[in-house]
């Protein structure tokens, strides 16, 4: 058996046992990822001498990563968030770009390693903030939609300053920086006219033709991804570049889901190898001595970023919470970082000791502040009194809130599947109904019907405070948290709330969690919607 293969199977070991340890720490697996390189490169172990083995394979990663950024790059949703997310976006990057590129300077490095560690502090990954915000159902609510905005805007930004590095890094040749940096850009031009060309006239029926078969569009995906790294290679500007470029002629495309959804597997899987290859080549006692100036910018990004954040989104009007948990969500810097840092590396303009700076600000800011978005609401209880300071006497942006809504009969917080189809139910009886829910879309479908709505956050403790409850005879929550029901409990307890009070539940554990609230109902929908779907089919089969 070849050595390679065997240098893979060890490596591929180690990188779930430390997964397994993350996933019980609740971190990242880019963090066991790039462990399990240290571990078992030359600084440690040396269980795989030769770490250049799998370093086609993390190219590859790299491509089809960027490949699906470009791939579903929704530039509809940066106009839905309407200003807010390029505000926040361009705001946050230029503020870190600025203050870091001083900090670095003040710690002693050249103007280039500061240009580039200010950079790489600057992007946020949208990999990680999409997986917490998705476990936490909160990728639609408005802090969600606002944050997955800004990181769009972030992506668009490192791929620009990609080619920028690329154009200037082939610009070291004979025939001078500029020349060859302006033959770098002609060269990116006659690649995007040929993308477009190809756009028009040939992807969009190529596509209908090989769509007949999945297993063949995966491949075509993935062989477009990687020529056209390649051609960008060729041509003088990074491969990552040319991946992008490929995402983007296909993102317009009504395939673009379906092979988005096919890659992700893929693109984890190979992306591993990049984080492997990048702790391999990390040297511990270079590591050492950047620890002082890695404590130092980590701070910085964990606490900088979210206050430029929040301080934009209060200036536009929004609320301190809202801004709050959006700006917890760049409160790390990104794979794009590292990926930037290693392209520095490569171009020569940075060394390795700022490599292992760099990454070494990702395993520590990745780490605290996955935690941080994990515990998101009970950090903002703390702070509040604090944190109002960001916020304007009178926030306009929160369309329909709570302090506007009309008084009803029955408030229903939680406008899901169950939530709006039981609003309806409620007005066919003549009940008048106030729908609240913490994501926009929600609120003004239920609005289109004629029903009353507001945006509204049921983990929000001083919702309660803003609702209607004079006439309102009972409260129904259909969300499924035991723990948010819990806090919307307290909050009506605290607004002085008399009347009725529904929680749903969906498994034994929650409605256990719920048990020991006294005097108040509880929803089991699956429960019940099997139940009667049970003695629909009884009664059918005793008719027949």
């Amino acid at each position: 058996m070849e050595t390679g293969f065997i240098d893979i199977a060890i490596l591929l070991a180690l990188a779930v046992g430390l997964g397994a340890l993350a996933m019980i720490l609740r971190q990242p697996l880019i963090v066991a990822f790039i462990a399990a390189g240290i571990i078992a490169g030359p600084a440690v172990a040396e269980l795989v001498p030769e770490p250049d083995d799998i370093e086609l394979l993390a190219e590859l990663g790299i491509a089809l990563l960027l490949f699906v950024v470009g791939l579903k790059l929704d530039l509809s949703l940066i106009r839905t968030m309407g200003p807010v997310a390029l505000a926040t976006g361009m705001g946050q990057v230029l503020f870190t770009s600025l203050v870091g590129y001083a900090i670095a300077i003040a710690l002693g490095m050249s103007p280039v390693t500061a240009l580039y560690v200010a950079v790489a502090l600057t992007f946020s990954s949208t990999i990680i903030i999409v997986k917490l915000l998705s476990d936490k159902r909160e990728i639609d609510a408005l802090h969600g939609r606002i944050a997955i905005g800004f990181l769009i805007v972030q992506d668009i930004v490192v791929v620009l300053v990609m080619i920028g590095l690329s154009a200037f890094g082939a610009g070291s040749g004979a025939e001078g920086p500029w020349l060859e940096a302006a033959r770098v850009f002609g060269a990116g031009a006659l690649m995007l006219v040929g993308i477009g060309i190809a756009m028009r006239y040939v992807l969009p029926r190529l596509l209908e033709f090989i769509a007949h078969n999945r297993e063949l569009l995966v491949l075509f995906g993935i062989a477009w991804a990687v020529a056209l790294a390649a051609l960008g290679d060729a041509m003088g500007f990074s491969m990552e570049v040319g991946a992008f470029l490929a995402g983007i002629s296909l993102a317009s495309t009504r395939f673009r889901d379906a092979l988005g959804a096919r890659l992700t597997t893929i693109r984890d899987f190979l992306l591993l190898f990049f984080f492997l290859h990048l702790g391999g080549q990390l040297e511990l006692d270079l590591l050492g001595a950047q620890v002082g100036p890695a404590l130092i910018l980590s701070a910085f990004v964990l606490i900088g970023n979210p206050i430029i954040v929040m301080v934009i989104m209060g200036l536009m009007g929004y609320r301190s919470r809202t801004g709050f948990l959006a700006g917890l969500t760049v409160a790390q810097i990104s794979e794009f970082s590292l990926i930037l840092a290693a392209l520095g590396y490569s171009l020569g303009h940075i060394s390795s000791e700022t490599v292992g700076l760099v990454t070494l600000v990702g395993l520590i800011t990745i780490g605290l502040s996955t935690y941080l978005i994990l515990y998101s609401h009970p950090i903002y209880d703390r702070l509040a009194p604090w944190l109002r300071v960001f916020e304007r006497a009178q926030p306009n942006q929160e369309q329909e809130t709570a302090e506007d809504a009309k008084p009803a009969d029955v408030i229903v917080v939680g406008l899901g599947r169950f939530g709006y189809d039981l609003c309806l139910q409620l007005d066919k009886r003549n009940v008048t109904v106030l729908g609240v829910d913490f994501d926009p879309s929600a609120v003004d479908a239920l609005q289109a019907t004629g029903i009353n709505a507001c945006y509204g956050d049921g983990e929000d403790p001083e919702l309660a405070e803003r609702l209607p409850l004079n006439q309102a005879r009972k409260v129904i929550s259909t969300m499924p948290d035991p723990v948010a029901n819990r806090g919307l409990i307290d909050s009506l307890t605290h607004a002085g709330f008399k009347g009725g009070v529904m929680l749903t539940a969906h498994h034994p554990d929650d409605i256990r969690a719920l048990a020991g609230l006294p005097d108040h109902d509880l929803l089991l929908p699956f429960q019940d919607a099997a139940e009667r779907t049970a003695e629909r089919v009884a009664e059918r089969l005793h008719r027949a």
